[in-house]
């Protein structure tokens, strides 16, 4: 919760201490992003190994233009991948995660080519964890599971064409950090 609170103070200063720049995100835009996360919340701790890091994917259509005079807001669908192991002695699980959801962004410009965002993610986390190294004949354990995901971020993108723009965003979900490419069509 400290890092929540810190978190959003620290995005707060930013948005108030910048000024305004001309829109980049448009009622009626389309925007496919693709990331890459750094830095999971999902498996932390002693003998976890990266299997598949985490991957994501959301398209974004704009819905909204003219919020307090330049924001817009934008909402579409989230898929999110990661796969990880367990071992110890030989012995443990391999676990895999889906995420399924939606997202709403809300976009105010402060930079200049940067397209600068906040957004809610609300989703299905599908868990599947396999048992690995058992020595007994006939054993087989496998599992899966699924609940409600929420994520809050902050993001940005910088277009480097009209079209083509890098990505990077700071928040919770699959991955702490997820870096990619944007492509608006």
């Amino acid at each position: 919760m400290k890092k929540l609170i810190a978190f959003s103070l620290i995005a707060l200063f930013t948005l108030t201490q910048l000024s305004a720049q001309d829109p980049i995100f448009f009622k009626g835009d389309k925007i496919l992003n693709l990331g890459l996360g750094l830095g999971t919340t999902l498996y932390t701790g002693s003998f976890y190994k990266m299997g598949i890091p985490p991957l994501s994917a959301s398209l974004e259509i704009g819905v909204v233009d003219e919020i307090i005079e330049k924001g817009s807001v934008g909402v579409g669908p989230y898929l999110g991948f990661a796969s990880y192991k367990w071992e110890y002695s030989g012995w443990g699980y391999k676990y895999t995660n889906i995420i399924i959801g939606g997202r709403g962004n809300f976009h105010y410009p402060l930079i200049e080519k940067f397209d600068t965002y906040t957004g809610l993610l609300i989703g299905f986390n599908i868990v599947s964890a396999k048992e690995f190294g058992n020595f007994i004949p006939g054993y087989d354990y496998s599992s899966a599971s699924s609940g409600l995901e929420w994520s809050w971020f902050v993001g940005g993108r910088y277009y480097f064409t009209e079209t083509i723009a890098g990505m990077v965003e700071l928040g919770f979900g699959i991955a702490y950090l997820n870096l990619g490419v944007s492509m608006k069509f």
